[in-house]
């Protein structure tokens, strides 16, 4: 990416040698997401973040088709950038509805399609979940939305990068994804547009992205998207073979050390890089801050959620309650982790929860139950 914060500094836009070799070097980084997903260069279109690129995705796509209805179905576990577009949409004249998910956060595709009216026009459900981990069965979904005639976008920003991902296989219109999440810049995001497919766009005024997304290219951002794109495809089942295993130990590990934890999502059919569990009687905030003392950094919900101080509409939708929801983490392994970073989790966790239920009146409560 530095070359393009100095030297090579260009507008992609501008006809000379500068320009040229920027623009140059967002051709090369398109195509290594498309590459990615098993997309067409022209079908990514480059946005600032995942959540842009959700917004784009949903109001574009739901505005370009209004004329053909203006229902739209999307999961109950969206992420915000997903839901709160389709509130604004309804203040519009659009209506939704919201398919449920199971204990496990798992779509039943046949809800998905219980939910289709004659008016529908677009679904968006998500390929896999960051607060929980579960991956959904988008293919099925899909295959669903394609026999009727109607849109399907898939938030893939938890698993671009991390699951294998081909548009063309699992027959979508559109599909978001964000670097970050990947190696990748922060800042960094792409919106996939099946080819034919109508879209407006989410920010207008210029003709950058083949006039779908106005505002001077962030050229570095996109070169670092790019990089990251291309080393993923390449590792990508390297590192889900390293990851897995952390993964399951730490799944079948921990509620062995610490009683009243309850893993979140799937068990199998997951992201391989992830575990997720509620704990009973403490707050996930306060755990988090603990951890990190001990020099371990997790999340409590998603990092969208996590200051919010309220429960996760995710886990809610799960069907736990808001006490149990209050008691989330997330861990992420990473390139680099190793058995020796669970090892240190396992001997450090177990105190934390000791100490913070010693402080808890849910807890004092549950003891005295117990003993009646």
């Amino acid at each position: 990416m530095l070359p393009y914060l100095g030297e090579i500094y260009g507008n992609p836009q501008s006809l000379h040698t500068a320009g040229q070799q920027a623009l140059a070097a967002v051709d090369a980084a398109r195509e290594e997401v498309a590459g990615l997903i098993g997309a067409e260069s022209e079908e990514i279109h480059f946005t600032s973040s995942g959540s842009e690129a959700n917004n784009f995705a949903v109001k574009g796509l739901a505005q370009a088709y209004q004329a053909k209805g203006k229902h739209i179905v999307v999961s109950a576990i969206e992420h915000q950038s997903i839901l709160n577009p389709v509130k604004t949409l309804e203040k519009l004249g659009f209506s939704s509805t919201p398919v449920p998910v199971d204990r496990t956060g798992l779509v039943d595709p046949a809800d998905v399609e219980k939910a289709l009216t004659k008016d529908t026009i677009l679904v968006s459900v998500m390929t896999a979940n960051s607060e929980v981990g579960t991956v959904e069965p988008v293919a099925e979904i899909a295959r669903i939305c394609r026999s009727r005639g109607i849109l399907f976008h898939t938030d893939a920003v938890a698993a671009a990068g991390s699951l294998p991902i081909n548009v063309r296989d699992l027959g979508l219109d559109a599909l978001s994804l964000a670097g970050d999440q990947f190696y990748g810049p922060k800042g960094s995001g792409a919106l996939y547009v099946k080819r034919g497919t109508r879209i407006l766009p989410l920010i207008e005024g210029g003709i950058q992205e083949n006039g779908r997304r106005a505002g001077t290219e962030n050229v570095a951002a996109i070169v670092g998207l790019g990089k990251a794109a291309a080393i993923a495809r390449a590792e990508m089942a390297d590192r889900a073979a390293r990851l897995t295993p952390l993964r399951d130990l730490l799944i079948e590990e921990l509620p062995r050390q610490v009683d009243h934890v309850v893993l979140t999502g799937h068990p199998t059919g997951r992201l391989p890089h992830h575990a997720s569990f509620c704990v009973e009687f403490v707050e996930g905030e306060a755990m988090l801050l603990m951890l990190d003392m001990q020099g371990i950094s997790v999340s409590s919900g998603s990092a969208c959620t996590s200051k919010a101080l309220k429960a996760s509409h995710v886990l809610l939708a799960m069907g736990m309650d808001h006490a149990l929801a209050q008691g989330s983490l997330v861990f992420s392994f990473i390139d680099g982790s190793g058995r020796e970073d669970v090892d240190h989790l396992l001997a450090s966790f177990p105190p934390v929860v000791d100490r913070l239920r010693k402080m808890s009146p849910l807890y004092t409560e549950y003891l005295k139950e117990t003993k009646r």
